[in-house]
Order: C-alpha cells, then sequence, then structure tokens
C-alpha cells in the first residue's frame, strides 16, 4: 500500500468568515517516502478510483513534495494502526480513503517499511491530513543506466537522456562483481561477474549505501524498479570490458 495532489475548493457558507489556513489547503495523491524523523516526500500523481483501489499515474515533470507531518492527522486502511497489512479487513470511506485514527508515531513506522500510497492535504510545508489507500501497483521494471548517491536511501538514476529519482528500502539486494560487498565501486578484478558483466555476489541495501558514499561520480549499474513509485527492488553493479 503506499498516495497525489489536487487544490480543493473553499466555500463560504452562511456569512462566515473562512479561515485564512483553509483557503490555501492542497491535496496531493502519490507514494509518500520517509524524509527525515517526522518528513515526508512524494511527487503528485493523478488519481483514479474504482473501489476499493486507486490507480496512480504519474504526472509528468511533477516537482516533488517535501512536507512536515509532525502535527497532521493519520488515518490507515488496516483496521489497527499497527498492522503492517490489511489481513483482509480494511477501513475506508466511500472516496477509499482511510479512517482508522491513529498517531504521528504509527506513520513513521508504515513508512519506514517503505513508500506508502496516501492522499496528503497540506498547507505550504506542513502536512495537515495523511490518509493511506489502497492502490494498484506496477510491474516493475528493468534498465540499465547510470546511479549516483542522492541520499542514504536515494539514488538518482540516468538512462535514455532523463534521470529520475529512486529510493530503496533494506528489503532491496545489491549484486556485486567484486570480491567482497565492501569493496569500492568496481575496485579489482571482476571475480564476480556473469557473462553479460552483471554482479553475482550477494549483498545488501546497507553495502550499497556505503559504496555509493565512496563513489565520487555516477556508476553504470542495471536496476529493477517500479516505475511510478519510484521504488528499486535490486541493483546490480556493471563491468564493462574495455
Amino acid at each position: 500500500m503506499r498516495l497525489l495532489v489536487c487544490a480543493t475548493a473553499v466555500l463560504a457558507l452562511g456569512g462566515l468568515a473562512v479561515p485564512a489556513q483553509a483557503a490555501t489547503t492542497k491535496v496531493a495523491f502519490g507514494y509518500a517516502w520517509s524524509d527525515g524523523s517526522t518528513g515526508l516526500r512524494l511527487t503528485p500523481a493523478t488519481a483514479t478510483y474504482r473501489k476499493p483501489l486507486h490507480k496512480l499515474t504519474a504526472v509528468r515533470d511533477a516537482k516533488e513534495l517535501r512536507l512536515d507531518y509532525g502535527r497532521a492527522s493519520y488515518r490507515r486502511v488496516t483496521v489497527a494502526c499497527d498492522l503492517k497489512e490489511t489481513e483482509g479487513k480494511v477501513a475506508i470511506d466511500r472516496n477509499g480513503l482511510g479512517t482508522t485514527r491513529c498517531k504521528t508515531g504509527d506513520l513513521t513506522e508504515t513508512l519506514a517499511q517503505g513508500p506508502s500510497a496516501v492522499r496528503v492535504e497540506y498547507s505550504g510545508g506542513k502536512a495537515v491530513k495523511v490518509s493511506e489507500i489502497l492502490s494498484t501497483w506496477p510491474d516493475p521494471a528493468t534498465a540499465r543506466g547510470t546511479i549516483r548517491r542522492a541520499g542514504d536511501s536515494t539514488v538518482l538514476f540516468t538512462t535514455g537522456g532523463r534521470t529520475v529519482k529512486l529510493g530503496y528500502t533494506h528489503a532491496a539486494s545489491f549484486s556485486r562483481t567484486t570480491a567482497r560487498c565492501s569493496d569500492g565501486w568496481l575496485a579489482g578484478k571482476p571475480v564476480n561477474a556473469d557473462k553479460r558483466g552483471l554482479g553475482k555476489k550477494a549483498c545488501s541495501a546497507a553495502d550499497l549505501t556505503q559504496v555509493l558514499k565512496t563513489a565520487d561520480h555516477p556508476v553504470l549499474a542495471q536496476i529493477e524498479y517500479v516505475p511510478g513509485v519510484g521504488e528499486i527492488n535490486q541493483v546490480w553493479e556493471v563491468y564493462v570490458a574495455a
């Protein structure tokens, strides 16, 4: 499970004044990622709802939102706040938005597991309400290009003349051509490369993070990732013979 953005209309009813904050509240759907202790980031997407699932479609050239959710309300689609999956029972309203009332810490825990589809109401750089939604999950794709570190769990991936930001969690796998997981990128002889030059040595996401910290330029890699979500499932180090 994982959220998009659209401006909401604000109405003045019965002659009552509308608070200034309400007039500036916006809405976004997209896949939210952890971005610091009480921060999230997401790239706005369009949302199509067919009960009980939302289909999120990336908006080309949409700018990434970075929001603080420290004082936001959080609603989950699970029947309890501490569940990782729905376990066959969902708590959603007529619009497919989560209804189980949860705390800031529950959102932090959800994002720690990976990207989450959400609908966010926000004002300025502050999230006001984060509603978890059920979404269809795009099929993974495989591509070759260059990656460079953009953070401890994010990279900039360039292929076909286009660069996108992608994230990964502790569950991502890293396949190396080197003798050891801790070696620098392409350090030493490619003792663990297959016939296509792809790494075969199984290493961890933590190893990927440490190796990219020492790389001072983009490095050649093949990745399996989920388009639209921006999640990397696997990274292969690539050796190309001179």
